[in-house]
Order: structure tokens, then sequence, then C-alpha cells
């Protein structure tokens, strides 16, 4: 590409609107433009880039395969070029501003808060924005990948990280079986689970136990899980995090040698990654593994 058929700015925030908002008119309406220009903005950048990038339609436009790329990329460095600023208006040493985070919901619970708690003693003027995000699918990782987060917590599958992405553990967790306290024979329960308790790291132990059954109970998150073994409806094999200030009316059971374990780490972008805030998080996190 020739630097006349860079996008600029502008046209960035076009097709990021466009995405978030569903279609042209409101995108138009949420930026305080006509929807002429915003359609002109579009036709120009999918020109520029040689891709169509929404499907157009009576019900607004989606993002295609190719503009699901883009607006990913187009949120990253509207987010870059908004750090560029701060950092560089900043006093010497001071950090400050927005941080957003994407974590499942024990991590958020957790493993974020002491994190945040230093990082805040250490940097007042972090304003951190941590929103809970399911992790399946995309999970949290791709909340990063779509510009949507600066970092995100994330469980490790046995591969690498998604093109694009750094990251590091930060937990191993250890899988154990969780039933009402005092049941004589938890394992004869049934299973109560939920939709984000599988992974890679579960799968081939989870097949070899013949005393497991196929779920009978199924739940929205771990925090129903608990409450719900808690009352007596079954057994659930969970990870540490989701154990951690677990009710007195369940018993937490070790698994023995072989147990699941599962890797809990931060993922982000290596430009991100030097950023200030971004770098201050994971010095925090990097802390808790001491």
């Amino acid at each position: 590409m020739t630097p006349s058929n860079d996008l600029a700015p502008h046209e960035l925030r076009i097709l990021v609107a466009v995405a978030d908002e569903g279609g042209f008119s409101a995108a138009a309406a949420a930026l305080g433009v006509t929807q002429s220009a915003v359609s002109h903005s579009v036709r120009g950048s999918e020109r520029k880039l040689g891709a169509v990038l929404f499907a157009r339609g009576r019900s607004g436009a989606r993002p295609t395969d190719a503009g699901t790329k883009v607006v990913g990329h187009a949120r990253r460095v509207l987010r870059l070029l908004a750090l560029m600023a701060a950092e560089a208006r900043a006093e010497p040493g001071a950090v400050r501003g927005p941080l957003r985070i994407a974590a499942f919901r024990s991590a958020a619970l957790h493993l974020l808060p002491p994190a945040l708690e230093a990082l805040a003693a250490r940097h007042p003027g972090i304003e951190p924005e941590v929103r809970v995000v399911r992790d399946v699918g995309a999970g949290t990782a791709g909340e990063v990948t779509a510009g949507r987060a600066d970092l995100a917590i994330a469980t490790f599958g046995s591969g690498p990280l998604s093109a694009g992405l750094v990251g590091d553990v930060l937990v191993e967790e250890e899988y154990s079986l969780v039933h009402p306290a005092g049941h004589p024979a938890p394992r004869t329960l049934p299973l109560v689970d939920w939709t984000e308790n599988c992974g890679s790291y579960t799968r081939d132990w989870w097949a070899a136990q013949d005393w497991i059954p196929r779920a009978t109970v199924r739940a929205e998150d771990d925090g129903t899980v608990l409450s719900m073994v808690g009352t007596g409806l079954g057994m659930a094999i969970m990870p540490e995090l989701a154990l951690r200030g677990a009710p007195a009316t369940v018993e937490i059971t070790d698994l023995g040698p072989d147990r699941p374990v599962r890797s809990v780490g931060y993922v982000t972008t290596p430009e991100l990654a030097g950023t200030a805030p971004v770098r201050g998080l994971i010095r925090e996190l990097r802390g808790l593994k001491a």
C-alpha cells in the first residue's frame, strides 16, 4: 500500500462507530455527522483496503470477516493514539488515565483486586475499567484482539496464543471435587456444571474418569454452581479461583495427584504491553506470583 491508501484516524473512528452502532444512520448520529458522510467514508476505506468491510441490509450493517479484523485493528490504533497523547502530556513518572481490562468472573473477583489495589497505590491517576466476560469462544483474549480491552485475564490452553497477542501465566489452578458438607458419598451425587468449565486442560482427564456422570444440572456461572452444590443439588469439579470464599455449606476434596490444572494469565498486544498503564498492571500481576 502507498501512503495515500492509509486510513486516517477519522476514517477509523467511523468504521468503529458503524460496527458498534450496527448501521450507518446510528453511527452518523453517534458521531454528529451526516449519514452520507459516513457512507462516503466507509466506501473510501473499502476502496483503499480492497475489501468489503460491512454487509449492508435493511436491518443495518454488520462487519464482514474482513471488517471484523479491520475494526479490531482500528480500535487498537485509536487506543494507541490516545495513549500516545496522554503519555506525551504526562509529567515524568506519572501514569494516569483509563485502563480497560477484561476478565472472567472468578479472576475479576479474586485475582484482579489485589493487583489493582497495588496499582492504585503506586499510580493513583490510573482509572481501571473492568468488564466481566465469559471465557468461552473468543473469551477474554478476544476482547483484546477486538480492541475492546487493553489487557485480559484469560485461561491458557495447550497451544500458543493467537497471532498478535503476548502474555504470561500467573496462576496454576488445581481442580477439586466440591460437594455438600458432610455428605458420605459425594461421588454418587449428580453433576452440576457450567459452560466455562471446559477446556483442553480438563478434557482428557475428564474423559478418563468413569465415576463422573453427564451434567444433569447446568448453571450460568461458577458462583451459581457453588450455591447449588451448597444446597445439596449435586457435586461439582471446580478450579481453585472459583472456590475462594466458598460457603461453609460446601466441602472441598482433593482429586489426587493426577488432578487437572488450569493455567490463568494475562494477555495483551506487544504495542499495548509497552504503554505505561498496561506495563504497570503487568508488574503488579507478576508480583502476585512471588
